[in-house]
């Protein structure tokens, strides 16, 4: 993907079309940051996100669907991974009152690890 699909919404005048351009931009950043390649699916989905067609959960429901039939035959392929928590990743950074404080760093991690 060459060209930033989020880019025209970044500068989008609509705040609400402006701030999930931001997110969908920031989590599949994140992705990247980590070696990870999102799939063009993923920019589809979020695009109908940030267009108001489709809410965060379906969009997360999409993705779901999307790879229980079309599964990875690539054991190293980490697509899949990097779609999924760039979603989640849009989803929390849209939140209003969503902050990223240590304790929410915590509470996040927490979730998927017995401390």
């Amino acid at each position: 993907m060459n060209k930033d699909p989020f880019k025209e919404y970044i500068r989008e005048s609509e705040p609400a079309k402006r701030d999930k351009g931001y997110a969908w931009h920031t989590a599949i950043g994140l992705q990247a940051v980590d070696g990870l390649k999102t799939s063009e699916y993923l920019v589809h989905t979020a695009v109908w996100n940030i267009e108001g067609e489709i809410s965060f959960e379906e969009a997360n429901a999409l993705l779901q669907t999307y790879y229980e039939e079309n599964p990875t035959r690539d054991a190293s392929d980490r697509t899949e991974e990097a779609d999924k928590v760039s979603a989640r990743i849009a989803a929390l950074l849209s939140e209003r009152a969503f902050s990223l404080t240590p304790n929410e760093y915590i509470s996040i991690h927490s979730v998927n690890c017995n401390f």
